[in-house]
């Protein structure tokens, strides 16, 4: 345990941040309604970089790979290649594979130990109120300690009624951190919504004493990245500070159709181009303090006019529509090796051929995002509370439809004991099985060994 509190390495939050040049269950109101979602512009529109939009081409041209593919994603086409450079490795190279083996084979320990049930658990990152059974959540006692030892979820997510004061919110994350680590030895996910403007927890609250970060959309209009990684670095400040080691930060969707009202002010803006470095710079400041960083909400939700808060919401566009303009983001954080990407409800019929959300889509997941765009991070959804979700699945069923989709980390279920016990039904029964389990846990336990620990120290706690 103490190891595991002095950290694995030195880097913070996520990879991304390493030797990257800065050059960057959330609310918000919007537009509800099958029939304004339609009444929406579909137009990718200039993308501001053609650049950028002929590299994703070229990434994506599966009819020019048609002749040399014969398995994997017949959506999709071949998987994006992850190999460059000389085969020969340099030392610091060398190292960093000792490093990683010698991390898998703690991984691999870990899961030898854990009983299904402490392997679902960790699927999932859900409210305090929701392990607690109680009404709002202001402390980490005794209650906390005997829930996380019945059940030893592998987060927390919290709002602003759970944030009372400075100190509060210091004793309170310090003890959770304590009673995970006493149960499983693993660090917990201690995550909020802070993206600045219409969207925080922290920020401009009038409780805790911190800098008020305004919208992103006019931290676009400045077209400054430096801008964009200062203030990361002062929400990475307080965050940490307070004990926090994961913030639902930075939108990466590209603001597409004006009409839009989810993420309009919460974009950095229209251009693909500016969109990837204010949200690499944003992120790499938030890295600085140990901050993870999760890029949302895949594949885009700037195309949209509906919100899945409320139901249904689509874009008419196609994959090559996608491909010049929002998934330009999202592939330049994958690049720059983002730890965490957050999986959207839009529904994409020209894309998948059906209205099921992103969030349940293996074609979206397991074909777009990780075979043909090359990600192997960890993927989590947004907030299985909303209505794009609850008005056509139970908590059970689409915990496990996420998993088959291939996402790992299940974000806030509207019933959580029914959508824990279905994820554990599910592997018993076959429809999930323990490999599948296991392939989520080792990219879930990789990040906790390896990042978590040095956020932990960075906030000053030592549990």
């Amino acid at each position: 345990m103490k190891r595991l509190m002095t950290g694995l390495c030195l880097w913070a939050g996520i990879l991304l941040c390493c030797g990257c040049q800065a050059k960057g269950s959330t609310a918000g109101p919007g537009e509800s309604g099958e029939e304004q979602a339609r009444t929406a512009g579909r137009e990718a529109g200039d993308s501001g970089n053609e650049r950028e939009q002929e590299r994703a081409r070229g990434r994506w041209d599966s009819q020019e790979e048609e002749e040399v593919q014969d398995s994997g994603s017949a959506a999709f086409g071949t998987p994006v290649s992850t190999q460059s450079g000389p085969a020969a490795e340099s030392g610091e190279e060398q190292e960093a594979d000792q490093e990683d083996e010698k991390l898998s084979e703690e991984v691999e320990g870990y899961l030898e130990k854990m009983t299904l049930e402490e392997k679902v658990a960790q699927l999932f990152i859900i409210l305090p109120e929701s392990l607690m059974k109680v009404d709002q959540v202001t402390a980490a006692g005794e209650m906390t300690r005997n829930s996380i030892n019945q059940i030893p979820v592998g987060g927390f997510i919290y709002m602003a009624g759970n944030l009372v004061s400075a100190d509060q919110v210091k004793t309170m994350l310090s003890n959770v951190q304590a009673y995970s680590l006493e149960r499983t030895g693993l660090p917990m996910f201690l995550s909020v919504d802070e993206e600045g403007g219409t969207v925080t927890r922290i920020s401009g609250k009038g409780k805790i004493d911190v800098p008020v970060i305004g919208d992103m959309a006019a931290v676009g209009q400045t077209n400054d990245p430096a801008r964009a990684k200062k203030i990361g670095s002062d929400m990475g400040t307080y965050l940490a500070e307070l004990g926090f080691n994961v913030d639902f930060a930075p939108v990466a969707d590209v603001l597409s159709n004006p009409e839009n009202a989810v993420v309009k002010s919460r974009s950095f803006g229209s251009d693909p181009k500016l969109v990837s470095d204010m949200s690499l710079a944003l992120a790499e400041g938030l890295g600085e303090h140990g901050i993870i960083s999760v890029f949302k909400h895949f594949p885009g939700h700037g195309a949209t006019a509906g919100d899945t808060h409320a139901g249904y919401a689509f874009t008419d566009k196609t994959l090559d529509d996608l491909l010049q303009c929002e998934l330009i983001p999202f592939q330049r954080c994958i690049e720059q090796k983002a730890g965490f990407i957050m999986v959207g409800h839009i529904s994409l019929p020209n894309v998948i051929g059906d209205d099921t959300p992103a969030s349940l889509s293996p074609v979206i997941i397991n074909e777009l995002l990780r075979d043909r765009m090359g990600y192997d991070g960890v993927v989590v959804t947004d907030a299985l509370d909303m209505g794009a979700v609850t008005g056509q699945y139970s908590s059970a069923e689409a915990a496990v439809k996420v998993l088959e989709a291939g996402a790992d980390l299940i974000l806030m279920p509207q019933n959580f004991e029914e959508a824990y016990q279905g994820v554990i039904g599910a592997v018993q029964d076959g429809t999930l099985t323990a490999e599948r389990i296991d392939e989520s846990l080792r990219r879930i336990l990789k990040v906790k060994l390896r990042y978590c620990s040095h956020g932990f120290a960075a906030a000053g706690e030592n549990p």
